[in-house]
């Protein structure tokens, strides 16, 4: 093998034994360094008035349904979603309260679900990513077998050689995006933080 293929290989390696030791065994297949919480409770966002009496209710408002879509899209920047909760929370104490509760029940599921959604996407990614490991292993011994032998096939030697350059810069490639995508479940937990809190401005 070539320095640079093992070094790869070697990368590879401290890669999935970093990812291992950070795990939290009760979700193996979490890579992420934040901990894994399955569900954003509505305690650890929400200081306003109770919404277990809200249920679904929500969806069968077309205004407020249209407007959670609207504030739950990370593209609408938060400043023109704050406004637009102000804008529609108007009235009096008891339509005011009303409505940011629809408004804040709506918000939460949705973006614990797409939070939800996300989660489960990396790890499906990542299951994939030690799949590939194992592949890229199993070449390397391949390899590895190849070139202890007194006459090797070195046109076989340079076939898997270029076979685990190729695919551990894949691999690397992949993890550099996994530890982005890792970012957006705390990004959309940021999102539903602050849109509740401007709700609850809303009402003071």
């Amino acid at each position: 093998m070539t320095r640079s293929s093992v070094a790869m290989a070697v990368a590879i390696e401290l890669a999935l034994r970093g990812i291992a030791l950070a795990a939290d065994p009760r979700f193996p297949d979490w890579p992420c360094n934040q901990v894994k919480v399955p569900e954003i409770s509505v305690a650890a966002v929400w200081a306003g008035p109770s919404i277990d009496d809200v249920g679904n209710a929500w969806e069968d408002d077309a205004t407020i349904k249209d407007l959670v879509a609207r504030l739950a899209a990370r593209r609408t920047p938060l400043d023109d979603a704050q406004k637009a909760i102000s804008d529609v929370i108007t009235g009096t104490e008891s339509e005011r309260q009303k409505k940011a509760k629809l408004i804040f029940a709506g918000l939460f599921k949705t973006l614990n679900h797409e939070r939800s959604e996300v989660m489960q996407g990396i790890e499906r990614y990542f299951r994939k990513q030690k799949e590939f490991s194992g592949q890229i292993r199993s070449t390397i011994l391949q390899l590895r077998e190849l070139q202890d032998r007194r006459d090797p096939d070195q046109g076989r030697v340079d076939e898997l050689t270029n076979r685990v350059e190729w695919d551990t810069r894949i691999f690397e490639e992949r993890r550099k995006t996994m530890n982005f995508v890792c970012e957006v479940p705390v990004l959309i937990e940021q999102r539903l933080f602050a849109l509740a809190r401007a709700i609850q401005q809303s009402l003071e």
